[in-house]
C-alpha cells in the first residue's frame, strides 16, 4: 500500500498538500485559489475527485484563500475549529463545515487524520498527521518552536512536510522592521532553518523516507542554502524543497517493510494528556 503525496503550494503566498491513497485524498489548507488548486493537481494527474476532505490549520490568508470557493464548487466537507471559522470570516455552506478536536482521529474512507495544537500566532492553530495502512505523513508548517505535540507526531511520519522558513543570520541583517523580525523569530512564529534541522536530527524516526522542507521564506532564505544543509544530516531520507511557486512532483510513500514498524504504526497513539496544549489569544 501507498500514500501519494505534494506540496501543490508552499509558502507565505499560500500553502496547500495533499496527501491521498488510490481512492481517496484530502487537501491540508488551501491558500491558493480553486483555480490554481485544479491546475496544478491536472499538471500532476490528480484527480480533484478523489479530494474528500480538507482540512484547516488556522486563519492566515496563505492557508483559507481558496476555500470557499473549492468547498462550495466540490460540496467538500471542510474541517475547521469554530475560533478559526468565525477569525477567518469564511462565508461557508452550512452542510460543508465540520468541527475536530485535538489528538481525535477523523476517518475519510482508509485515511485517518489527527490534528494537535502547535505554538503559532493564530487564534486556534493546529497541524495534521495522515495515516493509512501503516503509513503516516505529518504537516508541521507555521510552528514556532517544537512543542511536545510536534515532537511526538513528528517521530511517527514515514514522509513530512516540515517548516523551515528563514535563515537566521539572513533575517537579522535583512530589510524587514524590528517588530516583523520579532514575531517570526518568537515562540509563536515560524521554525528557521536551525530548528527545523534540530527536530529533523533528534526526532526523525529511521523509517523516514521523504522530507519536504517547506514554506520557505522569499526574502530570508534560499533553497539552494536550506538543501544543502539538510542532505549533509539527511542518511537515506530523502530531501525536497517544496516551492511557493509551483507544485512538487508527486512522491509515493510505501508501506513499511519491517513488522515491528508497521505494528507501531498502526498502533498509533496520541500525546498523553499532559502535553495536550491550550492557546488562549
Amino acid at each position: 500500500m501507498s500514500l501519494f503525496i505534494t506540496a501543490l503550494a508552499s509558502g507565505s503566498n499560500g500553502n496547500c498538500y495533499y496527501v491521498g491513497n488510490e481512492t481517496e485524498a484530502v487537501l491540508i489548507d488551501a491558500g491558493i485559489t480553486c483555480k490554481e488548486i485544479e491546475k496544478r493537481m491536472g499538471r500532476l494527474g490528480l484527480s480533484i475527485k478523489k479530494v474528500k476532505a480538507v482540512f484547516i490549520s488556522h486563519e492566515h490568508a496563505d492557508h483559507i484563500k481558496g476555500i470557499p470557493v473549492l468547498a462550495k464548487k466540490y460540496k467538500l466537507p471542510t474541517y475547521i475549529t469554530t475560533t478559526t471559522l468565525r477569525h477567518g470570516r469564511l462565508r461557508l455552506e452550512k452542510n460543508c463545515i465540520r468541527s475536530f478536536s485535538g489528538n481525535e482521529a477523523i476517518n475519510i474512507g482508509n485515511l485517518s487524520i489527527t490534528a494537535f495544537s502547535k505554538m503559532h500566532d493564530a487564534s486556534d492553530p493546529y497541524s495534521f498527521i495522515i495515516c493509512s495502512n501503516g503509513i503516516c505523513v505529518g504537516v508541521f508548517t507555521d510552528i514556532g518552536s517544537s512543542c511536545s505535540q510536534v515532537i511526538h507526531y513528528f517521530g511517527q511520519c514515514h514522509a513530512a512536510f516540515l517548516e523551515a522558513n528563514y535563515d537566521e543570520h539572513m533575517l537579522k541583517v535583512g530589510g524587514y522592521p524590528y517588530y516583523l523580525k520579532k514575531r517570526i523569530s518568537g515562540e509563536k512564529g515560524h521554525l528557521s532553518n536551525k530548528q527545523a534541522l534540530e527536530l529533523f536530527t533528534a526526532h526523525r524516526p529511521a523509517y523516514m523516507s521523504h522530507l519536504f522542507l517547506s514554506h520557505l521564506s522569499k526574502n530570508n532564505n534560499c533553497p539552494n542554502l536550506v538543501s544543502e544543509l539538510f542532505n549533509k544530516h539527511a542518511g537515506d531520507t530523502k530531501i525536497i524543497v517544496a516551492s511557493r511557486y509551483v507544485e512538487t512532483a508527486v512522491y509515493n510513500i510505501k508501506t513499511p517493510t519491517y513488522t515491528g514498524e508497521l505494528q507501531q504504526i498502526e498502533n498509533i497513539k496520541a500525546a498523553p494528556a499532559t502535553e495536550q496544549l491550550a492557546f488562549a489569544f
